[in-house]
């Protein structure tokens, strides 16, 4: 049966509450994130939160312009198994809306590692990930004009959309690699090497 969603009327106190008390739990996880993979509240409903394509937190069709308070938000979200992301709390599951990805990957640097490429990311929202087994890239291609869309799973199951500039950059990295016997076109990270396309159609394009 799908779950009724219904929407929840929040105003500026309760967010303030929701706030503090994401606040009081934010160092209790890894790497000082909350632990909300662990966190099994009762869902209460959607919040008027969104996150836009372009990274931009609106709250109540307000842009969110404290950095702050956007990366104290990040921190408490959670994509579950039903598709749908969530603010998580302790004793509250929120759901908000994404119109791409939560995050954006905004920055990408290279380095070496045991003779190895590697490939980090800084999100909009100050998360710092290498690309590898465990945090892969994935490219999708969509619509007429076959935009292509690489994306960095960052923690859980959230992905950051990695912005145009740095797809640039990124495809720059790109080399042709075999991968389950097919001619691919691929960038390599952490010792993980992630396609791209298919080298025909790469060369089909050019």
């Amino acid at each position: 049966m799908a779950k009724t969603r219904t929407t929840t009327k929040t105003d500026a106190a309760d967010l303030a509450a929701l706030i503090s008390r994401a606040q009081a739990d934010r160092n209790a996880g890894k790497d000082g994130l909350p632990p909300v993979e662990r966190w099994n509240p009762p869902y209460c409903g959607e919040i008027d939160m969104e996150i836009r394509a372009d990274g931009t937190w609106f709250y109540m069709g307000t842009p969110i312009g404290r950095p702050a308070l956007v990366r104290l938000f990040s921190t408490v979200l959670r994509r579950d198994e039903d598709g749908m992301t969530y603010l998580v709390t302790p004793v509250e599951k929120l759901g908000i809306r994404i119109a791409d990805a939560p995050f954006l990957a905004v920055e990408m640097s290279v380095a070496e590692e045991k003779g190895e490429p590697v490939l980090t990311f800084r999100t909009n929202v100050g998360d710092v990930v290498k690309a590898g087994p465990d945090n892969p890239l994935r490219f999708v291609t969509l619509g007429e004009t076959d935009q292509l869309k690489p994306y960095l799973l960052v923690r859980g199951r959230l992905e950051a959309l990695v912005s145009r500039a740095v797809t640039y950059d990124l495809l720059a990295r790109g080399e042709e690699a075999e991968i389950a016997g097919e001619r691919m076109f691929a960038v390599r990270s952490g010792g993980a090497t992630f396609p791209v396309m298919k080298m025909a159609e790469l060369e089909a394009q050019s």
